[in-house]
C-alpha cells in the first residue's frame, strides 16, 4: 500500500502545476506517469483481493488491469485518461490508503496526509 501511496506521490510531482494541456505537450511527464501508474497496478496485483475488501469504493480491477493494458494495448489508452486517472482517480485512492495506513505507527511518519 506505501507503494501505491508513494507512486502516487511521484504522479502528483510530476504534474504539479500543469493543466491537460501542458500535460499533453510534455512527453517526459507521460512517460513517467505511465511508469508510475505501472508501479501501482503491480503493487495492486500484489496486495490482490484484500484490496476491495479495505477499499471498496475503488475499482480494484482497473487499478490492476493498467499495467496490462500500459504494456500491452499501450495503442488504445489516450495520454488524456491517463491525464483523468491521475487528477480525477488517484486522490481519493491515496486519501483512503493514507487514512488507512495512518493506523499504524511505524506508518505515521512516513506518509503525507492529504
Amino acid at each position: 500500500m506505501r507503494d501505491i501511496v508513494e507512486n502516487i506521490e511521484r504522479i502528483e510531482s510530476h504534474i504539479e502545476g500543469l493543466d491537460e494541456t501542458a500535460f499533453l505537450r510534455s512527453q517526459m511527464v507521460i512517460d513517467a506517469v505511465e511508469r508510475c501508474l505501472s508501479r501501482i497496478s503491480e503493487a495492486a496485483v500484489k496486495i490482490g483481493p484484500d484490496a476491495a475488501t479495505y477499499f471498496p469504493d475503488h475499482d480494484w480491477i482497473a487499478i490492476r488491469a493498467i499495467g496490462n493494458r500500459l504494456r500491452h494495448d499501450y495503442d488504445t489508452i489516450t495520454e488524456s485518461m491517463n491525464w483523468l486517472i491521475a487528477t480525477q482517480r488517484l486522490p481519493g485512492l491515496k486519501r483512503d490508503i493514507v487514512a488507512f495506513l495512518s493506523r499504524f505507527s511505524e506508518d505515521q511518519e512516513r506518509i503525507s496526509v492529504v
